[in-house]
């Protein structure tokens, strides 16, 4: 980077125009152009890269270098996950956990089906995994109940994100947690209240408005299945084609990675390092070595309901009629999982490569600064912080450190408890969830939304949670509930 350049982008007032600028290029060539968003993203990521004043080939570099370690970071578990959902797809098992839910809520407000799922799993498992493995149950009850994508999307999404920012193990919020030395029990007691008021109240507000546009499930997640009653009758809706399989068993492909990650979280956390626990449970626990023990499950699944997927694969796919049990299972699930992730793939990638090279600005931490030292209360502080290193970066992980490191040294000064501040930092980071975040577009892709659609049905309800989250958590520090 030029030295004039250093100097002009270490003041925030021209990065924030260059930010600004560069999102709303993005918008016209995704939305108005309908430029593909890998390559609007490539694009613009070089422009905005050269005007910082990275240089064309330290630009590149840096686009390269990030592509590369997104995909490499969630590459191989959107793989695996899309191959599980294939296989609960076939097997019936997405039916059978639909007729689930149909019956747990009495055949209304069918969106908390999935939302709910969402909101416990993305707990322990990573927010782009979630998205995966609840977007069949939220496309199948889309389509049985006749409800938009729209409303499926808002608040799967708002589940899964309030989560991942908000209640630890998470890694990102536990590793805040530590930071700020606050008790890890209460960040987990408070940060569930705090989600759980933030939905709702979310939910109360947003879920007619978003009921105001049809939205189609994708296509691929509901191949013979057929709209149920738009009533409340929970013998019209439920699903009855013949030989599903039990709930239980349905639920273990989406089950076992989560509970196998969630023991990973808590031997990290408990057991000694040397010990034979915290081996065993570490490595099955692997992010990766989870999913692909729930693949291999789906596939002893497949075998035990081979009729059902044999009827299924010849009803769907009349031209592959004939494939063997086992060619379907590891052939046509693989083929067909990897043509639903490649686009959310090579997007989630490029997507990490515009964060990387905002993420790099000299300007982030004078920029927080500023905030910091602004006259606004104190507990907005790290609110505000996070807020705008989730809109600068596009990773809630990676926002919430960057703020984390930032607002540690001034906790004093804002009159404010370490728990407080992790929680404020944590609602910031749901505020700026758009195209320069992965999540944003794996939510897109599975959910059947466009980019425009992301922003309102993604963007906006993560914003409006991310205001009431604060507030409540302003509302519990002020009566001294914080510490």
């Amino acid at each position: 980077m030029s030295a004039t350049l250093t100097a002009v982008f270490t003041n925030p007032v021209p990065f924030l125009i260059v930010l600004v600028a560069a999102i709303l290029l993005l918008m016209l060539l995704i939305i108005k152009l309908k430029v593909h968003p890998t390559m609007a993203l490539f694009s613009v990521a070089l422009v905005t890269g050269i005007v910082l004043g990275y240089g064309v080939t330290g630009t590149a570099d840096t686009i390269g270098s990030k592509f590369g370690s997104t995909l490499g970071s969630v590459g191989i578990t959107i793989i695996l996950g899309a191959i599980i959902s294939m296989g609960i797809d076939d097997t019936g098992a997405a039916k059978s956990i639909a007729n689930f839910f149909i019956k747990l809520f009495k055949g209304k407000n069918m969106e908390l089906a999935p939302s709910l799922t969402a909101f416990i799993m993305s707990i322990p498992v990573f927010g782009d995994i979630t998205m995966v493995l609840t977007a069949p149950i939220a496309s199948m009850l889309s389509k049985r109940k006749h409800i938009s994508m729209s409303t499926m999307a808002s608040f799967t999404g708002l589940g899964l994100f309030l989560t991942h920012a908000l209640v630890p193990p998470t890694p990102g919020i536990l590793a805040i947690a530590v930071m700020f030395e606050a008790d890890l029990g209460l960040t987990i007691v408070f940060g569930v209240l705090v989600s759980l008021v933030a939905f709702f109240g979310t939910y109360f507000i947003m879920k007619k408005w978003t009921a105001k546009e049809w939205i189609e499930p994708n296509p691929e997640m509901v191949k013979g299945l057929n709209e149920g009653s738009t009533g409340d009758s929970v013998e019209d809706i439920l699903i009855k084609d013949p030989d599903l399989p039990g709930t239980f068993v349905s639920f273990l492909p989406l089950l076992l990675p989560v509970v196998l990650i969630s023991l990973s979280s808590f031997a990290s956390m408990y057991a000694n390092p040397d010990g034979v626990i915290y081996k065993i449970f570490t490595t099955i626990g692997h992010k990766v070595i989870a999913l692909f023990i729930g693949v291999l499950y789906s596939l002893w699944l497949g075998y035990k309901q081979r009729k059902a997927v044999a009827r299924a694969y010849e009803q769907n796919f009349p031209s592959e009629a004939g494939a063997g049990i086992g060619e379907i299972m590891v052939n046509k699930w693989v083929a067909r999982g990897l043509i639903v992730c490649l686009a959310p793939l090579l997007i989630t990638a490029m997507g990490g490569a515009f964060g990387g090279i905002l993420s790099s600005a000299p300007a982030l931490t004078p920029l927080s600064e500023m905030i910091g030292n602004s006259p606004i209360p104190g507990i907005l502080v790290p609110w505000a912080v996070g807020a705008i290193m989730m809109t600068a970066v596009g990773s809630m992980t990676t926002a919430g450190m960057t703020a984390a490191g930032i607002v540690l040294p001034m906790v004093s000064a804002l009159g404010i408890s370490p728990l407080a501040a992790v929680l404020s930092i944590g609602a910031g980071t749901l505020m700026g969830n758009h195209v320069n975040n992965s999540g944003f577009w794996v939510m897109g892709q599975f959910f059947h939304l466009d980019t425009k659609q992301s922003l309102k049905y993604v963007t906006l309800p993560c914003a409006v949670a991310s205001v009431i989250a604060i507030v409540f958590i302003m509302i519990i520090n002020a009566v001294g509930l914080l510490g």
